[in-house]
């Protein structure tokens, strides 16, 4: 401003200093006086032209969210990052002129290998970025997903994307998206392709012909579906012996009443074996009754639990009184 105000006034500052980048360092004198390679020039390894990392833009996320995440967005960095301790592998080193090449060649393998953890820090970084992990823990993808619809994603996909998660990180967000989009496409074709197959073998050949074929399979389907509903009513009006399908083909079934069939099926006892019991326990109560002496002989097969649960039953049946259990 101060070389435009003393050309005058019908210069303005941006004319002037074209004129001078123009004439003194891109011209004859520039060329003369400043060199092609400047010796000792500090190489920037910031720049993404071979740099350690290349710089993103910083997350679009309100200051209270900064801080729920621990994340400094000047510097795109986190409070805790990947690898936390990585910066101890260099933050002792010292170049010193006394160092032999030995030490030399150690310190640099921990710069190398400080570099690296750098680039795998920023790689993770990347990936969070282009699968929109910090929206997602956020909450803010759920709003995006209601603004854009997409297609319903099935069960199966569902089950698929989570196989392979760990292989996200060596493909792009939009390469993964594509693949299952492609896979979708997949599975249309494939269904359209046996529909097809199946108008062939039933003798459709025009497109105009499956519209009604496809109305004649739609009612046999609601018949079949209208048989179905019936016979399972019908199974539930009789479908007391479903209950006991362990024990309605062994003999001695016939003979039990209904909450015999319950018991039986319940101390998983055969019907044959609980009708000995039962007999053996009516007989010695009615000697007991009599006055007679009478000696258990209960089987072997009958432990104390199942004993108990057959007394109780035929005392609350009134097979037997209440004293005798």
């Amino acid at each position: 401003e101060d070389m435009a105000a003393h050309v005058g006034a019908s210069r303005t500052p941006q004319e002037v200093m074209e004129h001078y980048v123009s004439m003194y360092i891109h011209g004859n004198l520039g060329k003369a006086c400043i060199p092609d390679t400047i010796p000792n020039r500090v190489t920037d390894h910031t720049c993404p032209s071979g740099g350690l990392t290349t710089p993103l833009p910083p997350l679009d996320i309100s200051v209270a969210e900064q801080q729920q995440l621990g994340y400094m967005p000047l510097r795109d960095d986190y409070e805790i990052e990947y690898d936390q301790d990585a910066e101890t592998l260099i933050s002792g080193l010292s170049v010193n002129y006394d160092d032999d090449d030995v030490e030399i060649e150690l310190k640099r393998a921990h710069v190398d290998m400080y570099v690296r953890k750098l680039k795998e820090r920023q790689r993770r970084k990347n990936i969070a970025r282009d699968y929109n992990l910090v929206p997602a823990f956020l909450g803010k993808d759920k709003k995006d997903k209601e603004k854009a619809p997409k297609r319903k994603i099935t069960k199966e996909e569902k089950e698929l994307r989570l196989k392979l998660r760990p292989l996200y990180q060596f493909m792009s967000c939009k390469e993964f998206e594509d693949f299952f989009e492609n896979m979708h496409k997949e599975r249309i074709l494939r269904a359209k392709i046996r529909e097809l197959q199946r108008y062939r073998r039933n003798g459709i050949t025009k497109m105009e012909e499956s519209a009604e074929y496809e109305a004649a399979r739609h009612k046999r389907e609601k018949r079949k579906e209208n048989k179905n509903i019936a016979s399972s009513k019908r199974g539930k009006e009789d479908g007391k012996e479903g209950e006991f399908a362990a024990i309605e083909n062994l003999p001695g079934f016939e003979l039990l009443s209904d909450r015999e069939k319950v018991l039986c099926s319940s101390l998983n006892l055969s019907p044959a074996r609980y009708v000995t019991v039962k007999t053996i326990i009516i007989k010695d109560h009615l000697q007991k009754r009599q006055g007679i002496p009478s000696k258990s002989r209960l089987p072997s097969y009958l432990d104390k639990v199942l004993k108990k649960r057959i007394l109780n039953f035929l005392t609350e049946s009134g097979w037997i009184s209440r004293d005798a259990s």
